[in-house]
């Protein structure tokens, strides 16, 4: 039995699971672009790479088809991380606020500093009341912390390859600022996230993650970078297949029929997608797009 064609098909009624079988020759989607948010999503609980995604990247550009990490991770840390493979591969960084291809910037919608420096004092009046939380401010080149003991720190090199610690960080000037990211060590949506809601009124605050939390412009969202890219690249929502996991992917997962929340992801995603995919740690990405591109299992 082929599988149904997502413009008939919806989340509740029509899930895309492992045991479902492959698509006949006939119902193989003509899949031009894929993306997929990383932590959760293309990566297992451990950070890592899937092994079969190396190989998996050769078939897909001998097909013609783009291959797009979309992630709130720093564009230096998703160019090292696809560092012998990313030629010709677009990344959306930093949550879609940071668009490049090879090097070059494709679009980028920076923050007003007096804003990011708004944020930042916030964080301190947090840490002021024993909120065990710290402040991230993510520039093109760089991301700027005040915040330096090591427990805080390992956690944000997870994620910023390209680091800077900073006396204070209001007074970044020598930087496009793109947006500042919150890590709360306790759950986000309890502690910091309510703290941030005056900026909801002109900004969006978007938790990203069970600990993380971002603030960036109103107009930029991983939805957004993804429909410049298809408008540009004259790709159409039937020939985009994504990928997600947290609220953070939202807007993403709207811009394509084929769209997947990982069956680990959180119940918005879920109820948002079209389909479901295996877990990260079940390799989910991977094996929804050998199945749903009727390739040998990689």
């Amino acid at each position: 039995m082929p599988l149904p064609h997502p413009a008939t098909a919806t989340a509740a009624t029509t899930p895309l699971t492992v045991s479902a079988p492959r698509p006949s020759e006939e119902a193989v989607a003509d899949i031009r672009l894929i993306v997929t948010d990383m932590d959760g999503t293309l990566l297992d609980d451990a950070k890592r790479i899937p092994d079969g995604l190396w190989s998996l990247l050769t078939e897909l550009r001998h097909r013609d088809v783009l291959f797009c990490p979309a992630s709130g991770r720093q564009y230096a840390t998703l160019a090292k991380e696809f560092a012998d493979a990313g030629q010709g591969m677009v990344f959306i960084a930093e949550n879609g606020t940071y668009v490049v291809r090879d090097g070059v910037e494709l679009s980028s919608d920076p923050l007003d500093p007096s804003v990011a420096a708004r944020i930042v004092t916030t964080t301190r009046g947090l840490r002021a009341e024993g909120v065990d939380v710290g402040a991230v401010v993510c520039g093109k080149r760089s991301a700027y912390v005040e915040r330096t003991d090591e427990a805080f720190l390992a956690e944000v090199r997870k994620y910023y390859t390209r680091l800077q610690p900073v006396p204070d960080a209001t007074a970044v000037d020598d930087d496009e600022i793109l947006k500042v990211a919150l890590f709360d060590f306790g759950p986000v949506e309890r502690t910091t996230a309510p703290a941030l809601h005056p900026f909801t009124s002109t900004h969006q605050v978007v938790v990203s993650g069970e600990h993380w939390v971002d603030i960036m412009n109103v107009t930029a969202d991983k939805g957004t970078a993804v429909r410049r890219l298809q408008h540009d690249l004259g790709i159409t929502p039937a020939q985009t297949m994504v990928f997600g996991d947290y609220l953070n992917d939202l807007e993403m997962l709207d811009t394509a029929e084929w769209s997947f929340a990982m069956a680990n992801a959180h119940p918005a995603i879920i109820d948002r997608a079209r389909h479901i995919a295996p877990s990260n740690n079940d390799n989910g990405v991977l094996r929804t797009i050998t199945r749903v591109l009727d390739l040998p299992p990689m």
